[in-house]
């Protein structure tokens, strides 16, 4: 056993058998890198990761690679989802280097941590272009034996460039705001795949920031542009369902597709994905009144509700892409893949062909080979609904009988591994997935479920004496302090609350943790939110995140939040504090509006605030306009 064995990260523990000497972030490991005077070697990942997974068992696993760490190095293992200010300093870094990012993330660090090389993932042997792991390692140890002062002097450019990054003159946005929103607009609409929806080509990340753009920008415009938005949203929900991204049988949506059509996913679970893609469906939705949306909504909530909820009310954090297969191996989207075979031994006659037709299932498989680099999928099928029109008469309720028989067969398949982690930010989106969802279909079920959450954290992660929120709890540990999505995604859930209940504690508490948030992680030159509070001695930076990506950042969401603020309490400064963020991310927004789509959103609701007095009373507020005031 390494030093990982008493983490609690499910991600270290993962480790902590390796050969590998791995430390956790923290004092230990850093004063023996100072005492030794070697480099460190930091590795980023978490638990359900598919190429974490494999690079692990290439290199980690091995005795002759961990040696070469063991003897130059000191290996540090970090899990993304407990420490995403560590991750979002060294990603930068590296994506700055490389141009490009990803998990594993592996970084080469001076023993003061600074930077001096990195990359993502690195192979045993030096294939297709790629330089095997342990060339790098011996090329490292021999440029830190030999010309270290350079290595040096890099790592300290490097964290120069990166502070300049950072300290970036506040300006004011200039011309007409509405030509971003209109400018952002085009470029999604030119990236737009007209033939399988998405944006851009493979793979495919789903990207809920952009469809709540686009379905915003619909609402507040009209004509063409209008119809198109909306057109480019719909589409992409209806393609994403139909493909194996999404579970068929058992709800939910996988990370993203390896390929253009939607069919071959990374299988890992994300709870943040099921959070705001169930709003993105509950909104296509109320926009169309179609059942094909709502049903997936439904079958998201009922999968995390099942299988992503603890039993004290928490929503676990994901699954793995990874699982063991009938001969015991352990191979990606081993649970979700099935052989023609399968299926006929499970089903009657008249239901395996109906299920082979309606997914388009055959003896050989289904798995494009460039899809397949591993050969996992060979003579497997995933589950992709064949949208020939002819097959619209297909009787649905026999569909749905016959997947339920193979639901409940796969149910006694080797499970994915579940990281049963409960992290703050992501529960909180979870909250407003179940309200919102709730509200709209008058469930008192999902409003309980939220609530149950909102009282977890409440109850576990949440300091009332200082007022401090903690990031993540496992098996009744909770150790790093809250970051900005912590506390600017669960005051939009307990405003979600708070506004659909009128349950007045859910808005006292998110009234007190914006008042932290700004004491903690406020840059009150700058304008915005650091991602994390000052005082950590090892974080040699603070960041602000500005990217809406995989998840909103906590600067667009914190720009909402003020705005209801302004909305419910016409005192506050909620405006300013908006307009502050908008302005604070000004040159990102004239620079690349569609890196920012959730700050879009808020641009325009504080241009629309403009035009609009809220009369309150008891803390509800009700739109009255300029003229009739």
């Amino acid at each position: 056993m390494n030093h990982l064995a008493n983490a609690s990260s499910p991600y270290l523990r993962q480790h902590a058998t390796n050969p590998v000497e791995w430390y956790p972030w923290g004092e230990v490991a850093f004063a023996r890198a100072r005492e030794e005077q070697k480099p460190i070697f930091l590795s980023i990942g978490y638990s359900t990761c598919h190429w974490c997974h494999v690079m692990a068992h290439e290199s980690f696993e091995d005795q002759a690679i961990a040696a070469l760490l063991n003897n130059s190095f000191i290996s540090i293992k970090v899990d993304r989802e407990e420490r995403p200010d560590v991750d979002r300093l060294y990603m930068s870094y590296v994506q700055a280097l490389t141009g490009r990012g990803g998990w594993p993330l592996s970084v080469w660090l001076t023993p003061e941590l600074k930077p001096f090389f990195g990359g993502t993932y690195f192979p045993p042997e030096t294939i297709a272009g790629r330089v095997g792991f342990p060339s790098v390692l011996l090329q490292l140890e021999e440029l830190w034996r030999e010309h270290r002062p350079r290595l040096e002097a890099e790592a300290n450019q490097a964290m120069q460039q990166l502070e300049e990054l950072t300290k970036r003159d506040v300006i004011r946005l200039t011309g007409e705001r509405k030509n971003l929103l209109h400018q952002a607009y085009h470029i999604f609409s030119d990236s737009f795949d007209e033939r399988l929806g998405g944006f851009g080509m493979a793979p495919k990340f789903p990207r809920p920031s952009v469809f709540f753009f686009l379905l915003h920008y619909a609402n507040h415009h009209q004509g063409k542009e209008s119809q198109r938005a909306r057109d480019m949203v719909l589409f992409t929900l209806s393609k994403m369902a139909a493909g194996g991204i999404h579970d068929h049988l058992g709800g939910g949506f996988h990370r993203y597709s390896v390929d253009r059509r939607w069919q071959v996913p990374h299988f890992e679970k994300m709870l943040y994905d099921q959070a705001q893609l169930s709003l993105a469906y509950l909104e296509a939705f109320q926009l169309t009144q179609k059942t094909e949306y709502s049903d997936v909504v439904h079958a998201v909530l009922k999968y995390v509700l099942r299988d992503m909820t603890s039993p004290e009310g928490g929503f676990y954090s994901a699954e793995d892409a990874d699982s063991m297969d009938e001969e015991g191996i352990q191979r990606e989207g081993a649970f979700y893949a099935w052989s023609e075979k399968e299926i006929q031994s499970l089903l009657s006659q008249e239901e395996a062909t109906l299920i082979t037709t309606y997914y388009q299932l055959s003896k050989e498989g289904n798995v494009p080979q460039e899809s397949d680099p591993h050969d996992d999928f060979v003579g497997k099928n995933i589950f992709i609904v064949n949208e020939n029109k002819e097959l619209t008469k297909i009787d649905q309720k026999k569909v749905a009988s016959a997947r339920a028989k193979l639901f409940l067969a796969r149910k006694k398949r080797a499970h994915p591994h579940r990281d049963d982690k409960i992290q703050t930010s992501w529960n909180a989106l979870m909250i407003s997935a179940l309200v919102r969802t709730g509200m709209a279909f008058h469930s008192e079920h999902y409003l309980t479920a939220a609530r149950r959450a909102a009282t977890f954290i409440q109850e576990h992660l949440y300091d009332p004496s200082s007022g401090q929120l903690r990031h993540s709890w496992h098996e009744g540990n909770s150790e790093a302090h809250g970051f900005a999505e912590d506390y600017a995604f669960l005051i939009q859930g307990l405003l979600d609350l708070y506004e659909s209940t009128s349950e007045q504690p859910w808005f006292q508490w998110a009234k007190k943790l914006q008042g932290k948030m700004d004491d903690l992680f406020l840059d009150e030159r700058g304008g915005a939110y650091f991602s994390s509070a000052a005082g950590d001695p090892h974080l040699l930076m603070r960041m602000k995140e500005e990217y809406d990506g995989a998840e909103p950042s906590a600067n667009s969401i914190a720009a909402l939040n003020h705005l209801r603020f302004a909305r419910l309490l016409p005192e506050s400064k909620g405006r300013e504090r908006a307009a502050a963020i908008i302005n604070a991310s000004a040159a990102s927004l004239q620079g690349m509006p569609t890196a920012l789509p959730q700050l879009l959103v808020a641009l325009s609701e504080m241009e629309a605030q403009k035009t609009t007095h809220y009369r309150c009373d008891d803390f509800r507020c009700e739109e009255v306009s300029i003229d009739s005031r």
